[in-house]
């Protein structure tokens, strides 16, 4: 009897063992699913900073013939030689500084973007966030969580939407709006059925 006891007990370990490595499983599924979405954003971040870059590539060059133009035209009336050779070192001097200038500001805004990207993703898991993981939903856009608190534990206390920002950045002008709809109670519960 106490033998049979014992193998029922280790039977009901070994399924609470399976269901909790299941649960597991499906969560890490849902973390999969979450990065591969961030490497999506990442990529297009990437490109939209080559198209960029292609932009001011070809204004840096529209630049460059245009101050060429003038510069030959200055050449062709006043110049000599050694003003030439000075006019030559300060437009190439120029050139690199602005290049320099833009490539990092390019840079900066890219890291910007991709370092809020991250921190929205992982948010709920950084100790200034002050609900229960579980309870969070990412939406992304226009504001990036909906958090049910307390729905995890089986009593809800309020819904509560947050925004990240991370760094200088500030809300956008349809953030603004949908603070506006929630501060002003323009929110509503709707039951949409289907046939």
């Amino acid at each position: 009897m106490d033998y049979l006891i014992s193998l029922l007990l280790l039977l009901f370990l070994a399924f609470l063992a399976l269901i909790i490595l299941l649960w597991k499983y499906a969560e890490l599924n849902r973390k999969y699913a979450e990065l591969s979405e961030l490497k999506d954003s990442i990529e297009q971040n990437y490109a939209e900073l080559n198209r960029k870059y292609a932009e001011l590539t070809e204004v840096k060059d529209n630049i460059e013939q245009r101050a060429r133009q003038i510069f030959e035209e200055w050449k062709e009336k006043e110049l000599e030689s050694t003003s030439m050779r000075k006019a030559e070192i300060l437009f190439r001097e120029w050139k690199q500084r602005h290049e320099k200038e833009l490539r990092r500001d390019a840079v900066e805004k890219s890291r910007a973007v991709i370092t809020g990207k991250i921190t929205e993703h992982i948010a709920p898991y950084l100790p200034e966030f002050k609900y229960n993981p579980k309870d969070a939903r990412f939406i992304g856009s226009p504001i990036d969580f909906i958090v049910f608190n307390g729905l995890d534990e089986g009593e809800l206390r309020r819904i509560v939407f947050i925004e990240v920002k991370s760094g200088k950045s500030t809300l956008s002008r349809r953030e603004k709006l949908v603070r506006d709809a929630i501060e002003e109670n323009r929110v509503e519960w709707e039951i949409l059925k289907y046939a």
